[in-house]
């Protein structure tokens, strides 16, 4: 269903709501949806539907959708699926002019009926070109509007960012933002299409393409209806924004629960994968590295080439990034003679001073660690460089040295670090410097190194990064 991108920006940027199945009791979902828009700080009028109350959470509650004195814009459905067809039509009449619907009961159940169901509805809202989310989902957050439409209140805590996720599956929207948070990355939208009536990937890629607050698009599939639309949109819009995906559903007992939970089939993995990599997707392999992968497209634009430089504070880790950087197209590249003479100078002898560098004799030097960064980011060899701090208590002050990022005039080059430590030790530094923009950190040298990767696959692909 083509959807015009103005009806999906009333959508996402509704004046006003209407939640129909509204509760003022914590068993119901209508309960926790009004939850979300109170607390979440909505800025519009929100107006509670259901026939037997007078007020839901001190707002004043109407019978139906007809008795709200204005249009809504927005019309939350959270009632059993068997009222949905007349509630549509009653959305319709009203002017309603976005729909997300949390209720469940139609194609997925593996009952004819609900089938029959879910394109009687979809016949409904087509005709009148209103997009839905959903239905059987969690609902939607646009955190640049306030506008938390989920019955999940703790996504309005998700910090406001550039990265707009779309998830087939709700449970691992929840992971992938609670993941978020601990980490503190920011999202523009967080949309749960559900078992997708008129709103699939495809439409949420175009409408994300043209986004002013997302810089990238973040995408967990399981099984869909027609994948060729989807590779048709991401590859009409090569280039515009990067397109992170994470696909499951790969096995045959994958398969069987994403019939059972979309309402759709999985597909074959290699025809996925190579549909994405023709579309300029990239492809990973969990929730993890979809989150990590999508937090540095959201920071740095893509590397100018392959070589990159790796600095550790101590061996181990350094080591470890090393293996991961070596198994890709990544280069560890030589230093430039300049860079090593400098490198040279503040090293001892003993240590390993060429590229991949262990910092280990110096770890306890703020000074000596600054010295050789600086070198590092002005050599004409690396193009992006990894940093590996480990704390301890000798080097508790080089964290702070790193200050001098905010101002330097050196050549912008991509800092991936793993800058580790206790919590409360190094936490409000490391903030403060992607607060700035100047570098992103991971858990652990791995994840740094996959992020580091990633980037040049993009780089491979020869796609700008845009910014909104």
């Amino acid at each position: 269903m083509d959807i015009p991108l103005k009806n999906m920006d009333i959508l996402f940027n509704p004046r006003s709501v209407a939640v129909i199945g509204a509760s003022e009791k914590p068993t119901k979902l209508g309960f926790h949806v009004m939850k979300s828009l109170t607390e979440g700080g909505f800025p519009g009028r929100i107006t509670p539907v259901n026939p037997t109350s007078k007020e839901i959470m001190g707002l004043k509650a109407v019978d139906s959708i007809s008795d709200i004195p204005d249009e809504p814009d927005l019309a939350i459905v959270v009632l059993p699926s068997r009222m949905v067809p007349a509630v549509f039509e009653e959305c319709i009449s009203k002017g309603v002019r976005g729909i997300v619907l949390i209720t469940a009961g139609f194609k997925e159940i593996g009952d004819p009926q609900g089938a029959v169901l879910h394109e009687q509805i979809a016949e409904i809202v087509n005709k009148a070109q209103i997009p839905v989310i959903g239905p059987n989902t969690f609902g939607m957050i646009n955190l640049h509007a306030d506008l938390n439409a989920s019955f999940t209140p703790e996504f309005s805590l998700v910090q406001k960012g550039r990265i707009g996720l779309v998830s087939q599956s709700g449970g691992m929207c929840h992971l992938i933002c609670f993941l978020a948070m601990r980490e503190r990355i920011g999202f523009s939208k967080i949309v749960g299409i559900g078992n997708r009536l008129n709103v699939d990937f495809e439409n949420m890629i175009e409408y994300l393409a043209e986004d002013q607050d997302t810089d990238v698009i973040a995408l967990y599939l399981e099984g869909i209806d027609q994948p060729r639309l989807l590779y048709e949109m991401a590859r009409n819009l090569r280039g515009r924004k990067p397109i992170v995906a994470y696909k499951t559903g790969i096995g045959r007992l994958g398969d069987q629960a994403s019939r059972s939970h979309t309402g759709s089939i999985a597909g074959r993995q290699e025809l996925y994968s190579g549909a994405f990599g023709q579309a300029g997707v990239i492809e990973v392999s969990s929730a993890g590295e979809l989150l990590d992968t999508a937090k540095v497209f959201a920071r740095f634009p893509m590397l100018e080439g392959s070589g990159i430089a790796i600095l550790s504070s101590q061996a181990g880790p350094g080591i470890a990034a090393a293996d991961r950087c070596q198994k890709s197209d990544l280069r560890i590249v030589p230093f430039t003679e300049q860079t090593q003479v400098r490198i040279n100078e503040i090293l001892p002898p003993l240590a390993l001073r060429v590229n991949p560098v262990d910092m280990g004799p110096a770890w306890y030097d703020a000074e000596a660690v600054v010295g050789i960064l600086k070198a590092v980011l002005r050599d004409k060899n690396v193009k992006g460089i990894l940093l590996l701090m480990m704390f301890a208590s000798a080097n508790v002050d080089s964290i702070k040295s790193l200050s001098f990022l905010m101002e330097h005039d050196d050549p912008k080059k991509p800092l991936i670090t793993c800058i580790s430590a206790p919590p409360g030790i190094w936490d409000e530094h490391i903030q403060r410097y992607e607060a700035a923009g100047i570098l992103v950190n991971y858990p652990t040298p791995e994840q740094a190194a996959e992020a580091m990767i990633n980037l040049n696959r993009y780089r491979r692909l020869g796609l700008p990064i845009t910014r909104g």
